[in-house]
């Protein structure tokens, strides 16, 4: 079973969702001092989850832009590299209820083929330009996600954006070890926060952008 997380971290890792960049201005995860969870509208992660992380980031943008690009799923893929797709399940502007469907690739390891990580997400909760929350499964030949649940929060601090995340992770086969998960799920958000960070900053410095 070990091996089975093992894999699972090897798949977060080839979709560019695990990795180090730069020094989380806040990160916890679980067992560690907990400052109450992140909420939207009154919706947190799982509070009763194995696998949790939480971290920040300051962007130096207005939050228009952070927040166009973080609600923008469709274009997930041109500043995520790793992610192969993402497709809206319905139409219109990003709401509770909204769904959308991304992948992205699994290396072939001892225990599977070389295969596609599919993650469905369904937004539970969203307060314009300041919280989003979604839930929903991650599957691939021989790695599931039962349940992840993420809360995102985006407040203007004196012209810049502070960006907070958490994330929990439910199932069988990553609560194993469930260290090694955490780990896998901090460099995930840790990334995450850091392209995020890096595109709508560089979008400002565009000719013609406004602040």
């Amino acid at each position: 079973m070990r091996n089975r997380v093992a894999a699972l971290a090897a798949a977060v890792i080839a979709a560019g969702l695990v990795g180090v960049a730069g020094a989380p201005a806040e990160a916890g995860r679980a067992g560690g001092p907990d400052r109450g969870l992140l909420q939207c509208a009154g919706g947190t992660v799982d509070s009763a989850a194995k696998i949790r992380y939480r971290s920040e980031r300051m962007i130096d943008a207005p939050l228009r832009t952070v927040w166009k690009i973080q609600t923008d799923v469709e274009r997930w893929p041109t500043w995520q590299k790793p992610v192969l797709s993402s497709k809206r399940l319905d139409r219109g502007p990003l709401r509770p209820g909204s769904s959308f469907r991304w992948t992205t690739p699994v290396p072939e390891t001892a225990l599977n083929p070389a295969t596609t990580l599919v993650v469905t997400s369904t937004v539970r909760q969203l307060q314009q330009q300041r919280c989003l929350r979604w839930n929903g499964p991650a599957i691939g030949t021989g790695l599931t996600i039962d349940e992840g649940v993420h809360v995102w929060t985006f407040t203007e601090v004196d012209g810049r954006v502070l960006v907070r995340t958490e994330e929990t992770w439910r199932g069988a086969q990553v609560e194993q070890d469930v260290n090694f998960s955490t780990t896998a799920l901090s460099g995930g958000l840790e990334t995450w926060l850091t392209e995020l960070k890096t595109l709508a900053e560089r979008e400002c410095e565009r000719p013609g952008a406004r602040r």
